[in-house]
């Protein structure tokens, strides 16, 4: 079992996808979907959409998090058409459980069913199961987002359950609905099923 390491420069990629360590200089890749995209963050948490301003917090918030070794986020290249599609994360990193949380993902929009998604959950996810080792890797979504809902269970991740109003949004609390697949599933055919999706 190899610990998450925050310092280190981890490249995961196949003949679609590449994922590498966000960093601030990424601000002009991301920063056309924060203005022309402010839809994409509608669940989330931590929005980037509205302009550079909204964007820069975003990144900010992120390298704080890995400063803390709490998340270490990815930027989204799409190998096919060398454009920059987004970004996702670990997040909740606990190496005492052996556990990690799998979000803040989002797209552009031309992106969305292309397959991307697929190809860049497979490869975080091998990374997490064969690389890393660990037991369990938990999603987390606003209980009303459908799309990010039905492609997380795409994925072979299984319901556990409902947390009502845990989290404060800008209109209120929401309810967060908690997915998960653990390194038995995966071994056991979540993986090879995602791969062949892939």
């Amino acid at each position: 079992m190899n610990k998450l390491n925050f310092n280190e420069i981890y490249i995961l990629e196949n003949e679609v996808a590449l994922l590498r360590p966000l960093t601030m200089q990424d601000f002009d890749n991301l920063l056309p979907y924060s203005i022309n995209e402010p839809t994409l963050w509608t669940y989330s948490l931590v929005s980037a959409g509205g302009g550079a301003d909204q964007m820069r917090h975003y990144l900010n918030l992120a390298m704080d998090k890995k400063a803390k070794q709490d998340s270490y986020p990815f930027i989204i290249f799409d190998k096919r058409i060398k454009e920059y599609a987004g970004s996702t994360r670990f997040y909740d990193y606990q190496a005492h459980h052996n556990t990690v949380q799998l979000g803040y993902t989002w797209y552009g929009k031309k992106f969305w069913g292309t397959g991307l998604n697929k190809n860049c959950k497979y490869l975080i996810l091998q990374f997490a199961f064969e690389t890393l080792g660990l037991d369990r890797v938990e999603f987390r979504a606003d209980n009303n987002n459908a799309r990010s809902i039905a492609a997380m269970k795409s994925l072979g991740c299984t319901v556990e359950g409902v947390l009502r109003q845990n989290c404060a949004t800008e209109v209120g609390r929401r309810d967060s609905i908690v997915l998960s697949i653990l390194k038995d599933e995966w071994f056991g055919g979540v993986g090879e099923k995602l791969l062949l999706r892939c």
